[in-house]
C-alpha cells in the first residue's frame, strides 16, 4: 500500500446519546458503505458546555473507519441520523498501522468516482 493511500484513511470519532443509537448510526454507515468497520464504546461519561452551562452526561464512542474522501458524506449523514442538535464528528487522518490491516481497511469501501 503506498503513503498516499494509507493517508488516504481517516477514523471519524462520533459520540451518541446510547450505545443503540451509536449501533444504528453504526450499522447504517457501514452498510450504506460509508464506513468499512465501526467500534462502539459503552459507558463514556461526558463534561462540556452546552448553552452556557457545563453539562454532564453518559454517553457512547462511535468510531468509524474508512476513506478520507468519504468524512464529507459520513458527517451529513450522521447529522440526518443523530438525535443531537449539534452532533460530535470529528475526522483524524490515519498515519499509519498494521500494513495488512491497512490494505483490508481502504479495499473494503472506495468511494465514487
Amino acid at each position: 500500500m503506498s503513503t498516499e493511500e494509507r493517508t488516504a484513511l481517516m477514523l471519524a470519532y462520533i459520540t451518541c446519546a446510547t450505545v443503540e443509537e451509536a449501533s444504528t448510526i453504526g450499522e447504517r454507515l457501514v452498510s450504506e458503505r460509508l464506513a468499512a468497520c465501526v467500534n462502539i464504546l459503552p459507558g463514556m461519561r461526558s463534561l462540556y458546555w452546552w448553552q452556557g452551562v457545563v453539562t454532564s452526561s453518559s454517553e457512547a464512542v462511535l468510531i468509524a473507519k474508512g476513506p478520507q474522501a468519504l468524512a464529507e458524506r459520513l458527517t451529513e449523514r450522521v447529522r440526518q441520523l443523530h438525535s443531537y442538535q449539534c452532533p460530535c464528528v470529528l475526522i483524524l487522518p490515519v498515519a499509519g498501522g498494521n500494513p495488512a490491516y491497512l490494505e483490508w481497511l481502504a479495499g473494503v469501501v472506495r468511494p465514487p468516482g
